[in-house]
């Protein structure tokens, strides 16, 4: 690493962030529709509502739930939704009511969906239509009383709704038959909602905004405590970090990865709500060439999503051809970015992909690379503003740069537990206050953080740590991949051997020729023994590979 370089970077960021500049999240927001009001807040399905038509529609929604409703501050109130219109209203509806925010993935199974339900104690649900037959299953076992249900083209033009909102339903069949009684429809509340009635809460940095569910791709899945300081903490860190490259009410944020999640949530939605920019909502990512033509529409200037995102979008080729000349922030995140396709990336874009690093649990961002980076790194950054980062052992004895452990977090960003599980909570504090991650990496001299792997996704072949990592990186570099995954499988010999699954790019491609390349570049007993070609791999919602799933 460059120190000088690494120095110059770090001056031109503050050390510490002032937690004091806003009291609550719908301070933040109340700051954004005044100052910004005239200017274009979400995008969605060719749909601008502005700063102040957001302020509005939110005010009616939390009149709602205070007084049609008469549900009350601290009360659960579920959203469940793709990226659309509705989703920032509901959001902070909820919010400056003095609500918390429970997050649900749409395309959540009954059995999860019935868990997250019960778990946070949710009194009030908003749902997409299409997911209203999995409720109906389950809302009889939780404590959910009112449920408000949207169609898709719900916020659009009243032509235009009414079409869309028809093909859905009848064309497309993407909604399942359903009853729920007393469900009440978002346009009827729209319509009767008055947001002069809204009654302002009085509400602290202290008080929960959000129970943010982990992915629950290890098991059952937990709420994360997130308080309005949490997050306030988190964009502010972030925004210290980025202010060089953005300017206020300018900013145009193409948001592909859902608004539930908490990598959008905080860096698309929050973050740039603050300073005016135009959110563009993606309802549906994985519809790449459609995806493409909405991003036709726009010379935007800052993009997130995950490696698997980027990559589809390399492999397109209208994509190639859209306008980059305004685009200055790429930042992938929720899972490693690959050499491969960070390099392919800034051929295309002339836009270099910044890695960052992060957890629900910390709100989420932990680690950025510097934003004047030039190229690929392979590393996940530095510190944030008033975080500090350590590598620990088993025995929670803090590492020396270079040694490989666990990396751990502190900040004002960090959850405050799990909700309603104390044990669990105290497994993932440290004696001294930092919480373990999970991950398994190294810090260099310069203070740049080094993923290596999951601690739990380690293989252990004849006594050796594999990192799948490290092996995918490699397999995608050969030209004639597309996506892949590595895992371990239990050997009689070795314990386990290294097993990859590949999407291919040219079906040409052989298992030999997997192999050979990856003897070329690897050590022996890191390379894949078994190859196994499938036509897609498994997925979350976000487009995060689930190697759980391959095993």
């Amino acid at each position: 690493m460059d120190k000088p370089w690494f120095k110059n970077y770090e001056s031109n960021v503050k050390r510490e962030i002032d937690i004091t500049e806003f009291s609550s999240l719908a301070d933040l927001f109340e700051k954004s529709i005044t100052k910004f009001s005239s200017k274009p807040a979400f995008y969605n399905m060719g749909k601008n509502i502005t700063y102040e038509e957001l302020g509005i529609l939110s005010k009616k929604f939390s009149s709602y739930l205070q007084n049609e409703l008469e549900l009350k501050k601290g009360d659960r109130v579920a959203i469940m939704m793709p990226n659309l219109l509705q989703y920032p209203v509901a959001l902070f509806g909820i919010l400056q009511a003095g609500m918390i925010v429970v997050n649900v993935n749409p395309l959540y199974t009954a059995r999860e969906l019935e868990h997250q339900l019960k778990d946070s104690g949710a009194k009030a649900i908003i749902i997409l239509e299409n997911s209203a037959h999995i409720l109906e299953k389950v809302i009889k076992n939780t404590d959910v009383k009112h449920v408000i249900v949207t169609k898709i083209g719900d916020m659009l033009s009243p032509l235009k709704s009414l079409i869309v909102n028809f093909v859905v339903k009848h064309v497309k069949k993407m909604v399942p038959n359903w009853t729920i009684p007393n469900a009440i429809m978002f346009k009827d509340l729209i319509n009767i909602a008055d947001e002069k009635k809204f009654k302002k809460e009085d509400i602290s940095r202290d008080d929960i905004a959000f129970l943010q569910y982990t992915g629950g791709t290890t098991g059952v899945s937990k709420g994360a405590i997130l308080t309005h300081s949490n997050i306030i903490a988190n964009f502010l860190q972030a925004r210290e970090w980025i202010k060089n490259l953005i300017n206020e009410g300018e900013e145009i944020i193409i948001t592909a990865l859902p608004l539930y999640h908490i990598f959008s949530l905080t860096a698309n939605c929050m973050i740039f709500s603050s300073i005016g920019a135009l959110n563009v909502l993606i309802t549906n990512p994985r519809d790449i060439p459609n995806f493409v033509k909405e991003l036709k529409k726009f010379k935007f200037t800052a993009i997130t999503g995950v490696n698997t995102l980027f990559n589809a979008l390399l492999n397109n080729e209208d994509f190639k051809n859209l306008d980059f000349s305004k685009l200055k922030v790429a930042l992938g995140g929720g899972m490693a970015v690959q050499k491969a396709v960070a390099e392919k990336w800034k051929e295309v874009t002339k836009t270099p992909l910044i890695e960052a690093y992060g957890l629900t649990e910390t709100s989420p961002a932990a680690c950025i690379n510097p934003m004047n980076l030039k190229e690929y790194n392979g590393y996940v950054g530095l510190p944030i503003p008033s975080t500090d980062i350590v590598i620990k052992d088993d025995n929670e004895n803090n590492l020396e740069p270079g040694k490989e452990g666990e990396l751990c977090v502190k900040g004002p960003q960090v959850m405050k537990g799990y909700w309603n599980k104390i044990e669990e909570t105290e497994k993932v504090f440290t004696k001294d206050g930092y919480f373990k991650t999970g991950d398994i990496a190294y810090m260099t001299e310069d203070g740049f953080f080094k993923i290596v792997d999951r601690k739990k996704d380690m293989i252990l072949v004849s006594g050796f740590n594999v990192y799948p990592n490290e092996v995918e990186d490699v397999i995608a570099l050969h030209p004639k991949v597309l996506e892949c995954a590595v895992v371990g499988i239990p050997d009689e010999k070795s314990g386990e051997i290294v097993k990859a699954f590949i999407v291919k790019k040219d079906e040409s491609l052989t298992e030999e020729e997997i192999i050979s390349f990856c003897k070329e570049n690897l050590t022996a007993y890191k390379v894949p023994k078994k190859v196994e070609f499938r036509k897609e791999l498994p997925k979350t919602n976000v487009g995060k590979i689930l190697r759980r799933e391959l095993k």
